[in-house]
């Protein structure tokens, strides 16, 4: 079943007027019908939990906020910047009224009135044609005052990101939607306490917002059962890296890893192997070619020593080298980390330092388990989670091909011997740096 994808490439579907002959915004119009605490109860009994890495449940987080005439305030995450994931930039930009239409009736629910969606900066082109639907919904009565004659007001702010990895944190989003540097916050307190301005704050991801108007659809639930029992409905899989069919793919949650990987992505290209793969983005750590027969649902993946993540499967076949991707991984991290804390700070450049030392040359068995200690050190002792995000992917890594980062130790070694040998000069070979004398 496709909620999310249904139809997507559709012509004009990013219009109100063929959104809404799809059916559009009837969903808010039911859910007007009811008393928040109806609303909030479908989004409860749904089960949904959260599409961009955390997967906490989407109604315990409504349920936190505090209640009061309070300035409360959500917010959309839509700084998509974790490598392998593209999901919500397909939402956005083909079907951007189903994301409105999920934030107008969360905000009900929460007794929310001011609302915004933070963009990533490099979404340019999604970032435009939001504005253009958030125009149409404004003139069409779906956002503004008294909303189709209800008692619910509610404002919607576009705002476009400055283009750091560290803001898709919830808590360095808010100080960038502030105009401040986008820096992690110490928690407690958490958002849905003290957030936005100081306000109590609901912060969800796209896809967990645009998955607001099925669920009002179809009912809590019977949405709910879809899926597995603690992993309810579909999610929304970004397939790249080694396969012959990559793109987003639309699953029930629970199916077998192999089916996404094999069946939808066509598996990798022939005469090739997986040798690992990313199962919920470039932090998730890696699973290999025996895992592929793994649910694929939250607590699998957790189970299995891995997370679904943000639902981006990279997979990697037998060409390439895992000091390669293990560099690409901690050299895109140590970039990104904002330096605010100490074990994420040093540790993203003490292992990208630790791994080029292998490639030059330069290291010995033992920095492997240096780098292993580097990596348990991060995890848990950082403000956010960049440090872990890098310090799980390299830990599994070291862990599941050490032997071949062995043996990529020893033959670079061996190179840089021989070079060294290359450079030295023959006895009795005068360079054109020598002097006048012959040498013997």
């Amino acid at each position: 079943m496709k909620l999310l994808l249904d139809r997507i490439d559709e012509p004009g579907l990013n219009t109100l007027p063929v959104y809404e002959r799809r059916g559009g915004y009837q969903s808010l119009r039911k859910a007007l019908d009811m008393t928040p605490e109806e609303v909030l109860s479908n989004i409860m009994d749904a089960g949904v939990r959260g599409r961009g890495g955390a997967g906490f449940p989407m109604g315990r987080k409504i349920s936190f906020l505090p209640h009061g005439d309070m300035d409360k305030y959500l917010v959309c995450n839509a700084d998509e910047s974790e490598p392998g994931t593209f999901k919500d930039r397909e939402i956005m930009q083909k079907n951007p009224h189903m994301l409105i239409e999920g934030i107008v009736i969360a905000s009900y629910a929460a007794g929310i009135s001011r609302t915004f969606i933070y963009i990533r900066g490099e979404y340019a082109m999604q970032a435009d044609i939001l504005e253009a639907a958030i125009a149409e919904a404004e003139a069409a009565g779906y956002i503004g005052e008294r909303i189709l004659g209800s008692d619910h007001t509610m404002s919607l702010v576009l705002h476009r990101g400055a283009g750091a990895y560290i803001c898709g944190e919830e808590t360095g989003l808010l100080d960038s939607l502030e105009g401040k540097r986008g820096n992690p916050r110490l928690k407690p307190p958490f958002p849905a306490i003290e957030g936005l301005y100081h306000g109590p704050t609901l912060i969800n991801n796209v896809e967990t917002l645009a998955t607001v108007p099925a669920i009002i659809r179809m009912g809590g639930k019977e949405y709910a059962e879809l899926g597995t029992e603690t992993s309810t409905g579909t999610k929304v899989v970004s397939v790249s890296g080694d396969v012959q069919r990559p793109g987003n793919y639309e699953i029930e949650l629970g199916i077998p890893s192999r089916e996404l990987i094999y069946g939808l992505a066509g598996g990798p290209f022939p005469g090739r192997e997986i040798k690992f793969w990313f199962p919920g983005g470039s932090s998730s750590p890696v699973l290999t070619k025996d895992d592929l027969d793994i649910p694929y649902d939250f607590d699998s993946m957790a189970k299995a020593g891995s997370m679904l993540g943000s639902g981006a499967v990279i997979v990697i076949d037998d060409t390439h080298r895992v000091l390669d991707v293990a560099l690409k991984v901690a050299k895109f991290y140590a970039h990104e980390s904002c330096g605010k804390c100490v074990p994420c700070r040093e540790g993203t450049n003490w292992t990208l330092k630790m791994l080029q030392r292998i490639e030059s040359g330069e290291a010995t068995p033992m920095d492997l388990d240096i780098m292993a200690s580097v990596q348990e050190q991060i995890i848990g002792n950082c403000l956010c989670v960049l440090g872990d995000a890098m310090a799980m992917p390299i830990g599994s890594m070291v862990e599941k091909f050490r032997s071949e980062l062995e043996a990529e130790i020893e033959a670079a070694r061996e190179r840089a011997e021989g070079a060294e040998l290359d450079d030295v000069i023959p006895i009795g070979v005068a360079d054109e740096h020598a002097g006048p004398f012959p040498v013997h």
